[in-house]
């Protein structure tokens, strides 16, 4: 179709994309915990899956962070010793345990999103409130289509 871009173009783009989301993750890690921070990125993706499952087994915080369970099962245990994260019994079956959020980790957690949107804030300032707006809805779309890609497993670019 004339005027319509190549796949060799979509590839172009792809990998300034895909450099940009290299470089972005560089730097995020890096950057991520600041003297003031209470926690390693690690810990603060953990107790984020907790407080937005809710009442969760290892195994399932595992699948949902991507981690192998021993990791996130040492990781807990961490948590769980500074108060952020506590175990409760199972109902459902009394040999296993649940974790959940505390108050403490749930305060914890506002601070540290607000101390990210802040940052992040600071960084598009100088953005025209439109072009803010439209790289918020960009990267929601983008991620959004890069979590179903990844969890349906489909691969290559899909051509409509």
């Amino acid at each position: 179709m004339p005027g319509s871009p190549s796949v060799a173009d979509d590839l172009r783009i792809a990998n300034r994309i895909g450099t940009g989301l290299g470089r972005l993750i560089r730097l995020v890690k890096r950057t991520a915990v600041v003297p003031g921070d209470d926690l390693d990125r690690p810990s603060l993706t953990l107790l984020h899956t907790l407080d937005c499952a809710g009442l969760s087994r290892v195994t399932a915080l595992a699948a949902a962070v991507h981690s192998d369970p021993s990791t996130v099962s040492r990781q807990a245990a961490h948590l769980v010793g500074l108060g952020l994260v506590e175990r409760r019994a199972d109902p459902g079956d009394g040999r296993a345990s649940l974790l959940a959020i505390t108050d403490a980790g749930t305060d914890l957690l506002a601070r540290a999103r607000q101390r990210r949107d802040e940052r992040i804030a600071s960084i598009i300032d100088s953005w025209p409130p439109a072009e803010r707006a439209q790289f918020a809805d960009l990267i929601d779309r983008f991620t959004a289509a890069y979590e179903e890609n990844w969890c349906t497993g489909r691969t290559g670019p899909s051509r409509n």
